[in-house]
C-alpha cells in the first residue's frame, strides 16, 4: 500500500549544477551528497512542512533514457502563491511545460509545471486537500 510520498529522484548529468540550482530555488543546501560535495553522484534536501526528500542522481546512473527532451512523472508540489511560484521558477531558468491549469469547477485546485535546466519535469498546485491535511494534524 503506498502511504506517502518518501523520496523524488531526478536525474542531471551535472549533478553540481543541478545541486546549485535547487539550492537557489529551495534556499537551502543539500544535506547530504556522496561520494563527496565537492565531486556528488547523488545530493538531496529534506524540506516542506512534511521534510519531504528530492535526490538528485547523476544521469550516467539512471534505469532510463535521460535526454534532452523533458521526461518522468509529473510530481506536483504544494505551493501556496501559484504565480510567484511559476515566476520564480523561469527566473531561475526552469521552461513552462503546462501554464496555469484551473482542475474542476473552481474547487481551488491549480496546477502547472516547469522543466528544470536538467530536463526534469516539476509540478506546482495550490490544494486546499493539502492545507486541510496540515491543518488536521496541527495541535
Amino acid at each position: 500500500m503506498l502511504r506517502g510520498l518518501a523520496t523524488v529522484s531526478f536525474y542531471a548529468a551535472d549533478v553540481k549544477a543541478a545541486r546549485d540550482w535547487y539550492e537557489k530555488l529551495l534556499g537551502i543546501e543539500a544535506y547530504y551528497a556522496v561520494p563527496s560535495a565537492e565531486e556528488p553522484a547523488y545530493v538531496e534536501f529534506r524540506f516542506g512542512d512534511f521534510q519531504c526528500e528530492l535526490g538528485i542522481i547523476d544521469a550516467k546512473y539512471a534505469t532510463h533514457l535521460v535526454g534532452p527532451t523533458p521526461a518522468g512523472a509529473i510530481v506536483h508540489w504544494h505551493v501556496d502563491d501559484l504565480e510567484a511560484t511559476l515566476a520564480r521558477l523561469v527566473d531561475l531558468g526552469a521552461t513552462v511545460n503546462e501554464a496555469i491549469v484551473e482542475r474542476g469547477n473552481n474547487t481551488g485546485f491549480r496546477t502547472a509545471s516547469v522543466v528544470d535546466p536538467f530536463g526534469n519535469l516539476i509540478g506546482i498546485m495550490t490544494n486546499p486537500h493539502y492545507l486541510q491535511v496540515l491543518q488536521d494534524l496541527t495541535p
